[in-house]
């Protein structure tokens, strides 16, 4: 078991100011055999590249702040409260265009070991 304890996240510090932060919250060592799962914190302006994942479902949790995810071309506002589920295959981005960081917990099957992640052309 592993409580994710909302209050951790929403105060969390950015050690990279500026940048786009994420970390390791669910890694096989957990316990986990088919799930990942990350923090990320969006600053202000910055962006997640349009990509996909082959096999990899997602489910995005929205802990605080807003923004715009793209999906297969078309934008989706998403703000705290949220929670999306992108499956494998659908191209998507996501951007931070407010004046507040967006926090956000990422949930994700893999295959153990693997990368999933294919960045696509713009």
């Amino acid at each position: 078991m592993k409580l994710f304890k909302g209050k951790e996240f929403r105060d969390f510090n950015n050690p990279t100011p500026g940048a786009v932060h994420r970390s390791d919250i669910l890694v096989k060592e957990d316990g986990a055999k088919e799930l990942g799962g990350m923090f990320a914190l969006l600053e202000p302006g910055k962006h997640i590249p349009l990509h996909h994942h082959e096999r990899r479902e997602t489910i995005i949790v929205v802990i605080t702040g807003e923004a715009m995810e793209m999906i297969e071309g078309e934008e989706f506002p998403i703000e705290a409260g949220d929670v999306l589920f992108i499956p494998p295959g659908e191209r998507h981005a996501m951007f931070n265009r407010s004046d507040h960081a967006f926090r956000y917990i990422e949930f994700f099957t893999y295959p153990p070991g693997e990368a999933d992640f294919v960045l696509d052309a713009k």
